[in-house]
């Protein structure tokens, strides 16, 4: 009967009255809805989403820092939120934009309502906006900066928005990773007999992504994005995992690299996704560069090009590895079928590398078998 209380309790129709609210871009267009989530202004850079589902594991990936997430799905809310469904420790995202109000949870797993829990993790949204027409900006103009400002709308609150969008310098150059990287070690393991231990680097690591190598009964030891390799390599690793993460991956590199240079030399066995790719990448020598509109879905194809399949993936990535930077020695394994860009390298028998996110939460499951050939690499060198 308590539970049932809570529930009740939780699911109340009685959340205050969404006030006004406005988008605002860096080119001063301005677009009036109705104020969600935090009272605080947000400013980043917005970028649109357009899976169907998973919204709260969406706003939970730490790679969305610094974003404001534009979703194209319309019913963002709908199923509520939950304790099992956040991809990190708290929304790292700078707010969300919406198309329909957020409706009463429908769902035997929610707990608390989207824009209670919005309120309560400090992310700011807005709904009621054409966000058809925020998505089609973004393919022809690129992504902007943006924020969201609480009304009651005036002239002197939108210059304020405006001032603080243009002092803000944007993603490029922008080391995120170290904001959301943890900043001790930890050592998971479901097995007590687990034999093989990978060391993963965090940069901004999603739970799922934690869940695929656990599955795989594989100790692993989580370390923060600044551990130097003799801490790395203290804990006699079998294998190395390079995470996803947000920013501007040159920026992130800075300290990064040298420590992936050294790993590399280790002959470790070496696997990176997202943000862990882009950082391998330029580690061997290529370069990187910000796309005009990035990815960010749960549809996108791409093609291995060793098994010539294609398989539907999850995407959250605002830069790429330019492909005429790739030294001959490594090997493009995998092509967006959207655009032509890498999607996944690799080097030798010991290095590979994706830029989509296998573990796909939200998203299809086509790619998982990444994670079993991680696993057969490493009994390999082991």
């Amino acid at each position: 009967m308590a539970n049932a209380n809570r529930l009740k309790k939780d699911h109340s129709t009685t959340r205050p009255k969404p006030i006004d609210g406005q988008l605002v871009l860096e080119d001063g267009s301005r677009f009036n809805g109705l104020k969600i989530g935090s009272p605080n202004m947000g400013i980043g850079e917005v970028c649109f989403n357009t899976s169907m589902t998973g919204y709260q594991e969406i706003i939970t990936d730490p790679s969305y820092a610094g974003q404001i997430i534009n979703f194209t799905f319309p019913h963002i809310g709908n199923v509520g939120t939950n304790l099992d469904d956040n991809e990190s420790r708290k929304p790292y995202a700078k707010g969300i934009i919406i198309n329909c109000d957020i409706s009463d949870p429908s769902n035997y797993r929610s707990i608390l309502h989207l824009d209670a829990w919005l309120k309560k993790n400090n992310v700011p949204g807005i709904c009621n906006i054409d966000t058809r027409l925020i998505t089609n900006r973004i393919r022809s103009k690129g992504a902007p900066k943006g924020g969201i400002v609480e009304g009651p709308i005036n002239s002197k609150k939108t210059a304020s928005c405006l001032k603080e969008i243009k002092k803000w310098k944007g993603l490029n150059g922008l080391d995120l990773a170290i904001d959301v990287s943890r900043k001790d070690i930890k050592i998971y393991k479901t097995n007590k007999n687990s034999k093989l231990k990978v060391v993963a680097i965090d940069y901004g690591i999603k739970k799922n992504i934690l869940n695929c190598l656990l599955d795989l009964n594989l100790e692993v030891i989580l370390v923060p994005a600044k551990t130097s390799v003799d801490k790395i390599l203290s804990y006699s690793p079998n294998g190395i995992f390079l995470s996803n993460g947000p920013g501007d991956p040159k920026a992130t590199g800075r300290y990064a690299i040298p420590i992936i240079k050294k790993l590399i030399k280790s002959k470790i066995p070496l696997f990176g996704i997202c943000l862990g790719h882009q950082l391998i990448s330029l580690a061997l020598g290529a370069k990187t560069k910000k796309m005009f509109q990035g990815h960010r879905g749960a549809n996108h194809p791409v093609k291995n090009l060793e098994t010539e399949k294609v398989e539907i993936t999850s995407q959250n990535h605002g830069f790429e590895v330019t492909e005429k930077s790739i030294p001959k020695d490594v090997k493009i394994t995998h092509k967006s079928l959207f655009d032509g860009s890498v999607e996944g390298i690799r080097k030798g028998r010991n290095i590979f590398a994706v830029q989509y996110h296998p573990e796909a939460s939200p998203g299809p499951h086509d790619s998982h078998y990444l994670f079993q050939e991680f696993k057969k690499m490493i009994r390999e060198n082991a």
